[in-house]
């Protein structure tokens, strides 16, 4: 069991770094100022950098349902794209009255010839309206439940889709979300990634999604815990910097344990999807912890910087808000919570009952 980066993941690490903290901070702050999202152009950069399809049976998003599941044709059209940064592909999952209880959506996929006819309302999609394409979990049957649901993927010109207004959330300014609503809108029936009865399918590539999800959440923990850390050697009061005081050093600590051990959850669910998907069990692990622990870090980095963390001059209360935000995205804490115990015990809990 080896927990070092090889040399090409540590240079690759460093480039991506140097870039991040020469960059992306007034970027960010733009983002927030004006919740609105960076351009094209820099997803572009970052392809051309080499940041995107470094290994895409290892990367995470939407795009990895079409990779596993979709067909030779949808693969070539879309995944090379997706990696050269020339598409920006979301999913489109929860509805008005389907969120946790994903099964009991409604927008319904119905064939006609070789079209698909899609009507119903999606809700809280990220990239909603800003991305180029749609994976659309959505009915294809008449079965029931989980039987009935697959996926299709809806590009953004598709006529009878059209886009409700930019939602205003406690973080994630910078990151569109909108409702998608289909009013016979149509697609090709080669858009079809995943047919009815494909649910479990489709759950399985969303377990790689909440790597992402986790270590978006990461990013925030061990990015508030560099901040605090210089922060608290430049900070002075009572005549010497405040990392001298035995409470500060311990809670810096505390910190360091919650993110390395997030850290490594992350790894070990990411290290055995190398050959195809990870376990709910590792994915919902990881995914949970990284979502508690970021809240938690950002809180009480936020609470060592006393009023300058509190601050929107800063970028810690930011840090805090999207950190509440990812605990939420992809599943709430709790439903990993449920689903961490029923792979655990090697049963299905049905909520309904």
């Amino acid at each position: 069991m080896n927990f070092a980066l090889t040399e090409e993941q540590r240079q690759l690490q460093e480039a991506a770094r140097e870039f991040a903290r020469a960059e992306l901070p007034a970027i960010a702050a733009e983002c927030e100022r004006n919740n609105t999202p960076p351009s094209h152009a820099l997803i572009k950069r970052y392809a051309d950098m080499g940041f995107l399809g470094i290994n895409v049976s290892s990367s995470v998003g939407p795009v990895r349902a079409i990779e596993h599941f979709g067909s030779d044709e949808l693969k070539r059209r879309v995944v090379p794209r997706v990696c050269a940064g020339e598409m920006i592909v979301a999913v489109s999952m929860s509805e008005p009255d389907a969120g946790s209880a994903l099964t009991d959506l409604k927008t319904r996929g119905e064939p006609r010839g070789d079209k698909i006819i899609l009507n119903g309302t999606k809700r809280w999609c990220s990239g909603g309206g800003h991305a180029d394409a749609y994976v659309v979990y959505c009915r294809l049957s008449d079965a029931p439940g989980a039987k009935g649901i697959g996926a299709v993927l809806v590009e953004k010109d598709a006529p009878g889709l059209s886009f409700g207004p930019n939602e205003e959330l406690m973080g994630f300014r910078g990151v569109p979300s909108s409702d998608l609503n289909f009013d016979d809108c149509e697609i090709p029936a080669a858009n079809v990634i995943v047919p009815a009865g494909g649910f479990k399918q489709l759950m399985e590539a969303f377990d790689l999604e909440r790597c992402g999800n986790a270590t978006m959440a990461l990013g925030q923990a061990s990015g508030a815990l560099e901040d605090v850390s210089a922060y608290v050697q430049e900070r002075k009061q009572f005549g010497k910097p405040i990392v001298e005081f035995q409470a500060v050093q311990l809670k810096l600590a505390e910190m360091h344990m919650k993110v390395e051990a997030a850290r490594l959850l992350i790894w070990r669910a990411a290290s055995l999807a190398q050959d195809g998907l990870p376990s709910v069990l590792h994915s919902s692990t990881g995914k949970c912890f990284a979502n508690t622990i970021a809240r938690e870090v950002t809180g009480d980095a936020m609470q060592l910087m006393g009023a300058y963390g509190y601050s929107k001059d800063f970028p810690m209360e930011r840090r805090l808000r999207d950190s509440w935000g990812w605990g939420i995205a992809g599943g709430a804490i709790d439903i990993q919570k449920t689903n961490i115990a029923g792979a655990l015990l090697g049963r299905r809990f049905d909520q309904r009952r």
